[in-house]
């Protein structure tokens, strides 16, 4: 894995370095608020993640995976996964979906949420929830730096399924696809957060409802635990799909994904979701699409494809 860090290093941002200076405006923007109803949404990106382009599909041919990346204008070695977390404001309520990276490894390009949360006039100590999709690191660790920590509020709410904390109490890797390094990480970071979080968990079986119009709904696949938000009001609606679907995900949807704990349910469940989705006509967001990821979805033939609405200014 430190070797996968250090190549990583060497794709850094060579643009102004503005992340520095998180009162300033940044070149590339990395909020992006909407409205659903009477509920308050503000994406916002940690970053990017690169990783060996093996990791989007190690269950298809690897001329067919290169040659899509290349379609997609992509090299065939290494993919940018965005890393993009919620902020959800409701009845009352300000909640926190995934919290990135964090400073666990030094990635340059990652771990960018408390900055940007305080330049987009987010108040840590404002969050009275937090809904965890699952706890991969990249999804937990920024609850882990300390100036986060010392900042949030006594009371705090995390919500998370309860099979997910079960299963990181003893995590099985048999069935994942990740390079070398990347289990141990995993566990270690999930082993931290439940020691220093476990006595703010409000786990849920199924399903729960966080505030008005705000629900959190387990399905499985991805961590046996993982789980999509799912926002109604007013006759809108949009789902934060988490690690469920990915880029590729679209006109591939059966490939692997390799942090998948249970890639062939993840297929099953992103299949269904996106069926749902194109049904219904209700916005997606994923962690893992470029930002701010917020489109729909269509059917096209026996596949899907994602049409990004228009940037609203």
């Amino acid at each position: 894995m430190n070797q996968l860090i250090s190549d990583t290093q060497q794709k850094t941002n060579t643009s102004l370095d503005y992340d520095s200076h998180p009162g300033r405006d940044e070149l590339v923007p990395s909020r992006y608020a909407l409205r659903i109803g009477q509920i308050d949404v503000l994406v916002v990106s940690d970053g990017v993640l690169t990783l060996p382009g093996a990791m989007l599909a190690h269950n298809a041919e690897p001329a067919v995976r290169e040659a899509w990346l290349a379609d997609n204008f992509l090299p065939p070695d290494a993919f940018d996964w965005a890393l993009n977390a919620v902020v959800v404001k409701s009845g009352g309520r300000t909640i926190l979906v995934d919290a990135g990276m964090g400073e666990e490894f030094p990635l340059p390009r990652a771990g960018q949420l408390p900055h940007r949360l305080e330049a987009a006039g987010i108040d840590l100590s404002s969050v009275t929830d937090v809904v965890l999709t699952h706890m991969h690191m990249d999804h937990v660790g920024g609850l882990l730096i300390d100036c986060v920590k010392e900042q949030l509020r006594p009371d705090l709410r995390i919500h998370l399924a309860a099979a997910e904390v079960k299963f990181w109490e003893s995590p099985d890797f048999s069935r994942v696809s990740m390079p070398e390094g990347f289990p141990d990480a995993l566990r270690r970071t999930a082993k931290r957060f439940m020691e220093e979080y476990r006595s703010k968990f409000r786990p849920f079986e199924d399903e729960c409802e966080v505030a008005p119009g705000v629900r959190v709904c387990r399905t499985g696949g991805h961590t046996p635990g993982h789980s999509v938000v799912r926002l109604a009001s007013g006759g809108e609606r949009l789902t934060f799909a988490g690690d469920l679907v990915f880029t590729v995900g679209f006109e591939h949807p059966d490939w692997y994904n390799g942090f998948e704990h249970d890639p062939e349910e993840a297929a099953r469940v992103r299949i269904r979701l996106l069926r749902e989705l194109a049904a219904n006509r209700e916005l997606l967001v994923s962690t893992h699409m470029p930002f701010p990821s917020v489109g729909h979805v269509a059917v096209a033939g026996d596949a899907f494809r994602f049409v990004p609405v228009p940037w609203d200014y």
